[in-house]
């Protein structure tokens, strides 16, 4: 997969919906559950994070569930790479960006979404034939404010900003023309993931997908 085409597909992946949720999931009986409560709330792009042994399970049983799609988050590794699309994932999430990541995915054809805060990683990506991206971490990083900066210079490049966003301050970075999409943990809280309230957290994906871009 080309660079281009690893554009356009992560363009159509940020398009589905204003927010992607970011999923922490430790059980792989809450997977299948929690990605049908996301889609019937109108979140069909869910990002698992390989961050518990049960990631890559997790996934396997989320790729399952009818009008999802899941990806991978917290790629660092050719072989994370490898490993996520052998499970069913149908894009890819690193928090930075290195030559043999991005090599991993093309070859394996897994869109990318990389991280990039800086004009010089921004720039970087650019070089590489990349026009989507993720800026992360959001908050830390300078927020709405730096992104919106970055587009004056850059306005090629598309954000997926994550990292401190809720339902709070969403709005402020999907007003900017330079942001796609954001992602986010609060539409689903742990404790609302091990308790099996599905249709609470149905009606938080409701609640995001309702956000204006």
């Amino acid at each position: 997969m080309t660079p281009a085409e690893q554009s356009a597909r992560a363009a159509e992946i940020c398009r589905m919906a204003p927010v992607v949720p970011v999923l922490v999931v430790d059980d792989p009986a809450h997977a299948a559950p929690l990605a049908r409560a996301l889609v019937a709330g109108g979140l069909p792009a869910l990002e698992v994070t390989l961050r518990t042994p049960a990631a890559l399970e997790v996934i396997r049983a989320m790729a399952e569930v009818e009008g999802g799609v899941v990806g991978a988050g917290t790629l660092l590794t050719p072989g994370d790479v490898k490993a996520a699309k052998a499970a069913g994932a149908r894009f890819g999430v690193s928090p930075g960006a290195t030559q043999r990541l991005i090599a991993a995915c093309e070859d394996e054809g897994l869109p990318l979404l990389a991280g990039a805060v800086t004009a010089s990683e921004v720039m970087a990506l650019l070089e590489a034939g990349y026009t989507v991206g993720k800026f992360f971490p959001a908050e830390t990083s300078g927020g709405a404010a730096a992104i919106k900066a970055l587009g004056g210079p850059l306005p090629q490049m598309a954000f997926c900003p994550t990292g401190g966003i809720g339902l709070g301050n969403a709005r402020d970075y999907l007003s900017l023309s330079n942001v796609m999409c954001v992602g986010g943990s609060w539409i689903a809280p742990k404790a609302m993931v091990q308790a099996g309230d599905w249709g609470g957290i149905t009606r938080l994906a409701a609640e995001a997908a309702a956000l204006q871009r």
